[in-house]
């Protein structure tokens, strides 16, 4: 008499099934833990004396290189599309270039306003000024490219005596406002985390007494606090750089306003942002979990101020 087979057929494939899960379980896991590490911090070698910004550019180029390298905001593919923490930190990275090439563009290479645009220099603006959530038609990534090379074109200029960098006073001054208005926007929603907070004084106003029309929106949901927490965190990374490179190129400027220990504060204020933690939370004062928006805030501020005294010595005498 025939034996017959206890075995149900497709029970073969489950195996096969759970190895294929725990698979692609791993693969979701390492590419998004790939693509969620911040970048390093820059170190940008053996630089020529003789060249009078190359600190700056060099520094804007890198930047710059990290993004179009990994841009992940505008990614609409399986599964980096769900990653939010590092896309947000890129924006914030993307922030500071932008004001960097502007200035560049409109008072580091020119030494009056009504000179003429550095052709270079404009071109990387433009470029640097598209949709950073655009994927296609152009890209974001083929735009940052674009920036990166025409401020290589425009270091090239400059190591040829075609283009200019002008590191004075008063056009550090105003690159320093542009940061210290991007920090106070910054800042004003770290403090302001909290879910029950809607409109709060800008950080700009709030020392001139004004009321009303100074109030901003600053609803930030629970579930965004760590999208801002990483915004504010790719700001803070991009402006440490750029300070590097600007205690370089202004160093004559910085030593002859007794600044340059300011610079160093500030360097070190803005270091101290960079920092991990494992889950971002929001806690309340009498919470056993940080609150740790106002934890980078406390440090973030403290640089802002410091940029404001800089500017202040920058423009006295």
């Amino acid at each position: 008499m025939a034996e017959t087979s206890n075995k149900t057929p497709g029970r073969n494939w489950r195996p096969l099934a759970y190895v294929l899960l725990i698979g692609l379980v791993l693969f979701v896991v390492v590419v998004m833990a790939i693509n969620s590490v911040k970048p390093d911090h820059i170190t940008l070698g053996k630089l020529d004396a003789r060249v009078k910004g190359a600190a700056f550019v060099k520094t804007n180029q890198i930047l710059i290189e990290q993004l179009y390298k990994n841009w992940l905001p505008n990614d609409i593919f399986w599964p980096t599309v769900f990653l939010d923490n590092m896309p947000n930190f890129q924006i914030g990275e993307l922030e500071v270039v932008r004001y960097n090439v502007r200035i560049l563009r409109d008072n580091l290479s020119r030494m009056r306003t009504t000179d003429k645009l550095d052709p270079s220099a404009e071109a990387a603006f433009t470029a640097l000024s598209n949709d950073p959530y655009k994927w296609w038609f152009p890209s974001a990534e083929s735009k940052w490219r674009l920036a990166h090379q025409k401020l290589e074109d425009f270091y090239r200029d400059l190591k040829a005596g075609k283009s200019f960098f002008y590191p004075r006073a008063d056009n550090l001054a105003e690159l320093l406002s542009q940061y210290a208005s991007l920090m106070g926007g910054v800042n004003t929603r770290l403090i302001n985390a909290p879910g029950d907070v809607e409109r709060v004084l800008s950080v700009e106003e709030a020392g001139k007494g004004q009321k009303g029309s100074a109030l901003v929106e600053v609803n930030i949901p629970w579930y965004k606090v760590d999208d801002n927490f990483y915004y504010a965190q790719g700001v803070a990374y991009a402006l440490y750089e750029s300070f590097k490179a600007i205690r370089i190129d202004f160093i004559e400027i910085l030593k002859d306003k007794n600044s340059l220990k300011l610079v160093d504060k500030i360097l070190e204020n803005l270091k101290r942002c960079y920092f991990e933690p494992l889950i971002v939370f929001n806690g309340d004062p009498d919470s056993i979990f940080a609150n740790h928006s106002l934890n980078l805030s406390g440090v973030f501020n403290d640089a802002r101020q410091k940029i404001n005294s800089l500017i202040v010595a920058l423009k006295q005498g």
